[in-house]
């Protein structure tokens, strides 16, 4: 195995196999870990009046830490954080140990979904038959990966409350049920007489769009709630809507 990277300037570690598992496993819990806390500070944040960004840039400059995966929002996706927190919460069990601060990252992230439902509901009331787009549908940017997607589990929610969901994704049609909502082909058609938007995936398509005159197509109250702290909150109230991210003052 060794001799497939001779040549190439990286480590090799040798180890036994259950050694091996864990690194694998140990790497993405960490990881998942960074995001989670970077929520929960962001969450404080949110009642201290501190700004999440600015103060997840200060604690990155330390070089003990570093600033990769300290960006507050709502929660990782994708096939490998879930499954591999998982894995080795269950891997713990299993063999006699009771995990505390993974169990505590899996709630972690589980509960940011609710941050956009929770907000539209406090500023909308009953949702439903409100018309609500979704920006992003992929767990990340660059993809067409739906799995454990934040998007798709709040537009499931949204559609529980009654909601009327239009989503778009750069990518195209993604692998979404086709029946339970509106997939469109540009943004400007999603936010078209929406009354609020989740943005969910950070893509450059979504995150440097012209916002100002995006809220422009939106009914009244025009939220954009920024489930990834990417979009141009003071071009979103300049163009008459309300914005809200999260951990941003």
């Amino acid at each position: 195995m060794a001799a497939l990277y001779e040549g190439i300037d990286a480590a090799v570690v040798k180890c036994d196999i259950a050694s091996a598992e864990l690194i694998k496993y140990a790497s993405n819990a960490f990881l998942a870990t960074k995001i989670s806390f970077a929520n929960e500070i962001a969450r404080l944040c949110d009642r201290v009046d501190a700004d999440v960004d600015v103060v997840m840039h200060g604690v990155g400059l330390d070089p003990r830490i570093g600033p990769a995966f300290l960006k507050a929002g709502i929660g990782y996706g994708g096939s490998c954080f879930p499954k591999d927190t998982k894995a080795l919460d269950f891997l713990s069990s299993v063999n006699g140990y009771d995990f505390h601060l993974l169990k505590a990252v899996i709630d972690v992230n589980s509960g940011q979904r609710l941050l956009p439902i929770m907000t539209l509901r406090g500023v909308l009331g009953d949702l439903r038959g409100t018309e609500i787009a979704v920006a992003g549908l992929t767990f990340k940017p660059n993809t067409d990966d739906i799995r454990e997607a934040p998007a798709i589990e709040i537009i499931d929610m949204l559609l529980s409350d009654g909601a009327l969901v239009r989503g778009y994704d750069p990518v195209g049609r993604v692998g979404a049920d086709p029946g339970s909502f509106e997939q469109v082909p540009t943004l400007e058609k999603a936010l078209r007489d929406a009354q609020a938007v989740v943005v969910a995936t950070e893509w450059p398509e979504i995150a440097g769009a012209d916002w100002r005159d995006l809220v422009g197509l939106m009914r009244e109250p025009r939220l954009v709630f920024d489930g990834r702290n990417c979009v141009d909150g003071d071009a979103v109230r300049a163009g008459g809507g309300i914005y809200m991210g999260v951990g941003r003052r």
